[in-house]
């Protein structure tokens, strides 16, 4: 069978390749167990992060991958010419400036100092001499209202990059929980379809709500069903190059206009709210948890435990902007110790160490409170157990690298649907 060559970009610790590859020929979905049959094969990855000396994310994928050919270096600086051919790039890029822990005044979307990398992926696409046929991409769903005076400008400019590159676009917000897997994590993932495919010619002939909701690659392996508080298929289309929708896209301000789920093909959009329709068995908190001896650095200090209380409970505080305006800020309570009879909240990047938080992950052991080690961590991201351990990688480190990934599973099952729609029986 031949294999479909891949490249992963922004690879982190290769969460895309573990989906598209499984480890060691065995499935995530498995937890491991069973043999993954795959026609995916990653032959180049990049990992670089520019605000760190040392590069433990790429170090750990070297480790993992120790024969296959990996970049650590600068995505900007690659050359196009030197890439091995690749038929699917995938990748998770950065998403700090999309991200709902950002302020407003340094939300910056595309032209901030991560965003501006989503030009590396427009340059490998525009540069390399067969353009690849299908493109698999993640994002925090915060992508398609950014930014907060133009929302939806920054999806509309990468929708418009490969619109004019001469791909289609199928989109859709999925929480993993939604579809059977152990964490609560909403991401964007974007499919695009080069105009030479299959796929692409058959999206061109059927009705936008059908491929949304039924024939699209997303809707096969995630259904779902016309949201009924809000069914209607609004449909526009991108009008200018990539610098007049930046300067102009949805200037008025107002809401956004990209709704979970919806295609794009010859610039023009169409986009509906929908709903999952998952009927399986749904995964726990309790199902990760691990069965061995926890170090005792992770059990709650007692001493703090009214903060953790305090943190973790509902509260109203006056705050002031710059500008003098004084406002009431206020926020929820949240389940404390963490529910194991329900999927996780989503993991952050700050999940690690022992200083009391609001977002940390807590639960009650017979030995008492204890935050998560990192093999839970990974198990709620679908990783192999220790995938993260490697010499001078602390747990805190390992629980900010499960903060930066995703949840395999999503991957693997595109994967699988991927493979279905082009491979020749």
């Amino acid at each position: 069978m031949k294999k479909l060559k891949v490249i992963e970009l922004f690879a982190g610790v290769g969460g895309f390749r573990l989906g598209l590859e499984g480890y060691k020929g065995k499935s995530s979905s498995s937890n491991y167990t069973k043999k993954l049959s795959t026609v995916f094969e990653v032959v180049w990855s990049n990992q670089w992060e520019p605000s760190t000396k040392v590069q433990h994310a790429s170090s750990i994928y070297e480790a993992r991958w120790p024969n296959s050919e990996h970049s650590n270096d600068d995505i900007a600086d690659i050359d196009v010419t030197k890439l091995p051919k690749f038929d699917l790039v995938v990748g998770g890029f950065p998403c700090q400036d999309y991200s709902v822990a950002t302020t407003l005044k340094n939300s910056k979307g595309l032209i901030g100092r991560k965003g501006i990398l989503w030009w590396s992926i427009q340059r490998i696409l525009n540069e390399v001499k067969h353009k690849p046929n299908y493109l698999l991409l993640e994002n925090v769903d915060r992508l398609l209202i950014s930014p907060s005076k133009q929302r939806g400008r920054d999806f509309a400019i990468i929708l418009q990059s490969l619109n004019e590159l001469g791909y289609a676009v199928e989109w859709r917000v999925i929480n993993a929980a939604d579809y059977g897997m152990p964490q609560r994590r909403r991401r964007v993932f974007i499919f695009a379809y080069h105009s030479s495919t299959s796929i692409y010619k058959k999206l061109k002939n059927t009705q936008s709500e059908n491929w949304i909701l039924k024939e699209g690659l997303i809707a096969e392996t995630f259904p779902v069903t016309p949201d009924p508080k809000n069914h209607k298929l609004n449909e526009f289309k991108l009008h200018g190059d990539i610098v007049q929708i930046s300067e102009k896209f949805n200037i008025e301000g107002g809401k956004g206009i990209f709704l979970n789920s919806g295609v794009m093909i010859n610039g023009n959009i169409s986009t509906m709210k929908t709903k999952p329709t998952y009927e399986g068995k749904l995964s726990t908190l309790k199902s990760i948890i691990y069965k061995g001896k926890i170090p005792d650095e992770f059990y709650l200090d007692k001493k703090q435990k009214k903060l953790w209380e305090e943190l973790k409970g509902a509260k109203k505080i006056e705050r002031e902007t710059a500008s003098g305006f004084k406002y009431k800020f206020s926020e929820g309570a949240m389940i404390f110790p963490d529910s194991l009879d329900k999927s996780s909240r989503t993991i952050i990047t700050g999940e690690g160490g022992p200083s009391p938080s609001r977002f940390k992950h807590v639960i009650e052991t017979k030995k008492g409170l204890r935050r998560l080690v990192p093999i839970e961590l990974e198990r709620l991201n679908m990783f192999p157990d220790n995938h993260t351990e490697f010499k001078d990688v602390t747990d805190n480190k390992r629980a900010f690298l499960m903060g930066n990934a995703l949840v395999i599973g999503i991957v693997e099952k595109l994967g699988e649907t991927l493979k279905k729609r082009i491979v020749k029986k």
